[in-house]
């Protein structure tokens, strides 16, 4: 799926809007870089001086003759000194407005990247699953980390200078055309010419560049999928297989970009060649005047230095207005994200501190596409504190059923109630938080053990301690080197999947949720540590509505509910009646955060 492409002023509009937080440290850099007109200006004075003045004898200029003393001698060496003096004047005042003009452009540079790179990834985790499962996460990935940055390069990097430039470009015309105004008109002929370039040019390099992050996006993935599932690809010893595969995807990224350098270069030759073609006009012309006595060599001089200067904006005004194109196509995959939807829409704005827990699904479908219906008009209820067991072959939808209880999706067709409201009515925050998950294969983080823990919600050593000896996982955690501190690795893998499972419980103990959701939680498990999840899951169950997804009938018995799905649909339900009897507790769940 191609990102979307924005018109120029409908990114420069949003550019501004990014760009306000920052907009005195951008004014600052602004006028740090205008600063560098009257440098420019300077920078030959000195060797105009020395030529004519030093060597040639010539009189002193006006604005020369205003500032010099009195009582310092006008003579050659006199003269040849104040020149070099002016020199390493003009020297370091540059040097010192270029340390300053670059420090605040890396702060300010710095501050605008973090504020976007937060904003996007922010707005990814918010994204749907549905979204991340068709583009894969490493299309968020490059636009957070490869995309995100070109807000520095166009606003810091490409406006800043591109203003300055243009200011710099009229003075120096402006003081070409006060000696010369033949050689400044030749000078500036050229102009029309490249602004023509630039305008040719600007939308094949956008293109181009956009071509080239799409393909380095589709390497990135194959990166970050080989190495996610490294053990398989052990295991199949297809490690040559996934490197072809890689070399692939990175070889057409690699045309591609050489395709672009090619593209750049060819401009950047015709530019070159432009003023190449103009300096050398300007030359012929100024020698004409320096023998015809209208223009001293010293002038001559003046003015070539001048040229050069006054080719560097134009050259750096349409190389700008071009290179900025790669960054454009940048944002315009930045935004395209941001753009996207968010999960579900965010309706409801009812607030909820602790649901009861009673849960019904009033002929509930869903489909993830026209062909790919997965729940088809399902129907239950269950009372709050009933434990509700899932059954069902692979694909079913017993996953899906959840998913929707907890607005990962919206049902296509039905409603789900809450103690008989619209979930979608509840803020999406407030709804989350009535549920505890446990997966069959637990997600912990590469952090420590107690870390992994408290990611339930924020709490202090004795309550991650009683929460882990509510999962039988305490005296486990005490025997490691480091305890509670113990870092798990990425995705939890330096522990046994026993292991991870009881910290996932000891994470739900900690969450006190009134809704538990146990996704296969003792699948593939060996008896002894099956018996210890099962022992800390019953604890865990009591005063709390429970739904407990498991191939195995045995698995289920504790359930005083089961629903069979077939296809999408209930196909058997045993104990409905008797768990919507009496079952709606009014105190909290039998453990809490103090045990």
């Amino acid at each position: 799926m191609e990102s979307r492409r924005y018109s120029t002023s409908a990114l420069s509009r949003r550019l501004l809007t990014l760009a306000r937080p920052c907009v005195l440290q951008v004014g600052g850099v602004l006028l740090l870089s205008m600063l560098s007109t009257p440098i420019a200006l300077l920078t030959p004075l000195p060797l105009k001086i020395a030529v004519d003045n030093a060597i040639g004898g010539a009189p002193l200029p006006d604005w020369l003759n205003a500032w010099w003393p009195s009582a310092l001698p006008s003579s050659p060496s006199v003269v040849l000194a104040v020149a070099v003096g002016l020199l390493l004047a003009v020297a370091l005042v540059g040097r010192l407005q270029e340390l300053a003009t670059t420090m605040l452009q890396a702060a300010t540079a710095e501050r605008l990247t973090l504020r976007f790179k937060t904003e996007i990834f922010g707005h990814a985790q918010r994204l749907s699953l549905a979204y991340h499962d068709t583009r894969g996460t490493a299309d968020s990935v490059y636009r957070l980390v490869q995309d995100a940055p070109a807000l520095q390069y166009i606003v810091v990097d490409g406006v800043v200078p591109f203003v300055t430039a243009g200011v710099t470009l009229v003075a120096i015309a402006w003081v070409t055309a006060r000696l010369d105004w033949a050689l400044a008109l030749v000078a500036l002929g050229i102009s029309p010419v490249l602004f023509g370039l630039s305008r040719t040019y600007r939308r094949r390099l956008r293109a181009g560049a956009g071509e080239v992050k799409r393909l380095e996006t589709g390497a990135l993935a194959v990166v970050q999928e080989v190495l996610g599932n490294l053990r398989v690809v052990k295991a199949f010893g297809q490690e040559d297989r996934e490197t072809d595969r890689f070399r692939v995807r990175s070889t057409e990224g690699a045309r591609a970009r050489i395709r672009l350098s090619w593209l750049e270069n060819v401009f950047g030759g015709l530019i070159g060649m432009t003023t190449a073609f103009g300096t050398a006009l300007t030359l012929v012309i100024g020698v004409a005047h320096v023998r015809a006595g209208s223009l001293t060599l010293g002038g001559l001089l003046l003015v070539m230095a001048y040229l050069t200067q006054l080719y560097g904006p134009l050259t750096m005004i349409s190389r700008k207005v071009a290179s900025i194109q790669s960054h454009l196509a940048s944002m315009d995959r930045a935004f395209a994200l941001i753009d996207e939807a968010h999960d579900v829409p965010q309706r409801g704005t009812r607030k909820l501190a602790r649901a009861a827990g009673a849960v019904a699904f009033q002929g509930v479908s869903f489909a993830y596409g026209p062909n790919r219906k997965i729940l088809d008009d399902v129907t239950f209820e269950i009372g709050a504190g009933t434990t509700l067991g899932l059954s069902g072959t692979t694909g079913t939808g017993k996953t899906t059923l959840v998913n929707l209880l907890c607005r990962f999706y919206d049902p296509t067709a039905g409603q789900i109630l809450l103690d008989g409201i619209d979930i979608r009515d509840y803020r999406l925050a407030a709804l989350r938080d009535q549920f505890a998950i446990v997966l069959q294969d637990p997600v912990l983080f590469s952090t420590t053990i107690a870390e992994n823990i408290a990611y339930a919600r924020p709490a202090d050593q004795s309550e991650i301690v009683a929460a882990a000896r509510a999962a039988n996982i305490h005296d486990f955690i005490e025997h490691l080197p480091e305890g509670y501190q113990t870092r798990v690795g990425e995705r939890g893998m330096r522990l046994s999947g026993g292991e991870r499972q009881r910290v996932a419980l000891a994470r739900a103990f900690l969450k006190d949720a009134p809704i538990l959701i146990l996704d296969e939680p003792t699948s593939s498990l060996d008896v002894a540590t099956e018996a210890l999840i099962i022992d800390a899951m019953e604890r865990l169950m009591k005063g709390r509505t429970t739904i407990m997804i498991a191939h195995r009938a045995r698995t289920l018995e504790r359930c005083e509910m089961r629903l069979h799905l077939e296809d999408g649909r209930v196909q058997e339900r045993v104990g409905e009646s008797s768990a919507l009897l009496g079952q709606r507790p009014q105190g909290t769940a039998a453990w809490g955060p103090n045990g």
